[in-house]
């Protein structure tokens, strides 16, 4: 016996349903792999980021990180790996975020778009407390200082501009391996983010021996207005629209205050104009 004409359109139309809702189920699925970001962080960069004793990366980026993916709604994982291998790992598409701080200088603007800055650190020189010289190429020609600098920074083309051949370099993975080495005395002199090292070793007692010299300097592009000088995070060129959801979310984090919230879990001291402006607004 066949079925009545009406059930037999009804049940067609109930299929078709379970057909339509089967692939926005399908496209839903899809979307939300497509929504998964890999983020590149360097993990050794005290108190921005660093590695726990349970193995847990914590730090003010990644805590930044965190809160931007669940704003922006993706699910974030992050990726740790020596500071030199991160632009290269972005560039060659192993992740898709670099949330460790850089500088944006002309020649990775040739390569990476850049974030908003996420921190306005400057750099300076560690030097013994007795070091007097003058920071020019005369001066130091036959000192015998030794600076000691990290893989991977655009400061490492900065001072050899500067300074050339009148001081010997020594390189690092990281910067706990430079303040060792400058402590031990086999270097004698660093350039480094200043408030990393004031925190890392100016500040504690094995750094009394030792100052911050020569003041603050920018290594970044000249043409980046002085009160917009900072370090950001980067995603690759062709990226802009992730970019542009980046910048957004941080701009809303720095703007209500939980960008300082999360700094001061690690840090007591402001990092950016608008940072400082929250300062009093939060506990």
């Amino acid at each position: 016996m066949s079925a009545h004409p009406s059930a037999a359109r009804r049940f067609a139309a109930f299929l078709g349903s379970l057909a339509i809702a089967g692939s926005l189920f399908a496209g839903t699925a899809v979307s939300a792999r497509a929504e998964t970001l890999k983020l590149g962080n360097e993990g050794v960069y005290p108190p921005f980021s660093m590695v726990d004793s349970a193995g847990n990366l914590t730090g003010v980026e990644p805590d930044l990180a965190r809160e931007m993916c669940a704003r922006m709604k993706v699910e974030c994982e992050i990726l740790v790996m020596d500071f030199k291998a991160l632009v290269p790992s972005m560039l060659q598409g192993k992740f898709d975020v670099l949330i460790s701080q850089l500088t944006p200088t002309p020649e990775r603007k040739e390569k990476m778009l850049f974030t908003q800055r996420v921190v306005a650190n400057p750099m300076t020189f560690v030097v013994p407390a007795n070091f007097e010289y003058e920071l020019t190429k005369e001066a130091l020609a036959g000192k015998g200082v030794k600076i000691g600098m990290q893989r991977g920074g655009a400061h490492i083309k900065y001072i050899e501009n500067w300074l050339g051949d009148s001081i010997e370099y020594t390189f690092y993975d990281n910067p706990d391996q430079t303040r060792m080495d400058l402590l031990a005395g086999r270097i004698n002199m660093l350039f480094e983010a200043k408030i990393n090292v004031t925190l890392e070793l100016i500040n504690k007692p094995e750094g009394k021996d030792y100052k911050l010299y020569g003041g603050e300097y920018w290594i970044g592009e000249e043409s980046v207005p002085e009160a917009e000088r900072g370090l950001s995070w980067a995603v690759p060129k062709g990226k802009e629209e992730l970019l542009a959801r980046i910048d957004a979310t941080l701009s809303e984090m720095i703007a209500d205050c939980t960008y300082t919230k999360i700094r001061k879990k690690y840090l007591d001291i402001t990092t950016m104009p608008a940072d400082a402006a929250c300062e009093a607004k939060t506990n």
